[in-house]
C-alpha cells in the first residue's frame, strides 16, 4: 500500500487513476501532473520510488482538491441563492440548472440538488 494524501493506494493502481480519483483532479490536470515528474501514463503505484511519492503529495497538498474544492462549489451555489438568481432559486428547488428538460427527466437533477435545498 502507497500513502498519498491521507489515501491508501494498492500497489497495482495506475498513478493517473490513483490522482484522478481524488475530488476536483480530472485527466487534464492528472496528465499535467505526471509530465511534470516524468511518470509514465501507464505507471503503477508500486514501482515509483518513495522520493516521487513525497513529491506528489506535495504538489497535491498546493491545490485546492477534496474538501477545499467542495466547500468552494458549495459557497458558489449558496452566493446564488442569496444573491436570488435564476440559477440560485434553481439549486434552492431542487431543478434543473442548466436549461435541461424538465418535463419528463428532472428525477435525477431533483436527486443530485437535494442537498442544497437544506440550509
Amino acid at each position: 500500500m502507497v500513502f498519498i494524501l491521507g489515501v491508501n493506494f494498492g500497489e497495482h493502481k495506475l498513478v493517473r487513476k490513483a490522482l484522478e480519483s481524488f475530488y476536483a483532479l480530472g485527466p487534464q490536470t492528472a496528465r499535467r501532473i505526471l509530465a511534470k515528474y516524468t511518470i509514465h501514463p501507464t505507471a503503477k503505484i508500486g514501482s515509483l520510488p518513495p522520493k516521487t511519492v513525497t513529491a506528489l503529495t506535495a504538489e497535491l497538498s498546493t491545490m485546492t482538491i477534496e474538501n477545499d474544492a467542495k466547500r468552494v462549489v458549495r459557497d458558489n451555489i449558496a452566493r446564488l441563492r442569496d444573491m436570488g438568481t435564476y440559477r440560485g432559486r434553481r439549486h434552492a428547488m431542487g431543478l434543473p440548472v442548466r436549461g435541461q428538460r424538465t418535463r419528463n427527466q428532472t428525477e435525477s437533477a431533483r436527486r443530485l440538488n437535494q442537498i442544497e435545498r437544506r440550509g
